[in-house]
């Protein structure tokens, strides 16, 4: 069984009582998990699977797949909507998703990680802008190895070139600056 720090990025049903859930980990990137019987009232995990939640979590690694069995879950930080605003929550939601495809699967992701609870700390506890959303950018492009200090390739622009693609999370976050 393995154990780490994560950060709950996404959650979709996987049968009537079961959940599978994306995490942003410290020591295995992103990590996709079979959350058994989370959709029971009853569940062991009741209350511990809510997006950008922080948590220590324990899971199997599977012999046959990419999808691994989560175990335990010891929520660290709740993430409070009310409290980061619309506007927080589509920011969260980008660095979120723009952190999942940066972070290499099963593979240690310290600094990404590390970022990623700061940006979601951030929304949290400061009004969200367009200079977190541009600082979030040149920081995970500085992480990644792709930033151009000449200003020449923009963070985003670089950091497409290198994941392929840009969230779409991105132009709803962005509407709140416009």
């Amino acid at each position: 069984m393995e154990q780490t720090a994560a950060i709950l990025l996404r959650k979709v049903p996987w049968s009537e009582t079961s959940l599978i859930v994306t995490w942003l980990t410290e020591r295995f990137g992103t990590v996709r998990t079979v959350a058994r019987g989370a959709r029971r009232p009853k569940s062991e995990f009741a209350g511990a699977l809510d997006l950008f939640y922080r948590a220590d979590i324990s899971f199997s690694i599977s012999r046959k797949g990419d999808l691994q069995t989560l175990r335990e879950v010891s929520v660290k930080e709740v993430f409070n909507v009310a409290d980061a605003g619309s506007a927080g929550f589509y920011l969260a939601s980008y660095f979120g998703e723009l952190a999942g495809i940066a972070a290499p699967s099963m593979q240690p992701a310290h600094d990404v990680f590390d970022l990623l609870g700061r940006g979601i700390h951030f929304v949290q506890h400061a009004p969200a802008s367009l200079k977190a959303l541009n600082h979030f950018e040149t920081e995970l492009s500085r992480i990644l190895g792709v930033h151009d200090p000449s200003g020449e390739v923009s963070a985003i622009d670089a950091l497409a070139s290198l994941c392929g693609i840009i969230p779409a999370s991105r132009a709803m976050a962005l509407k709140f600056f416009a």
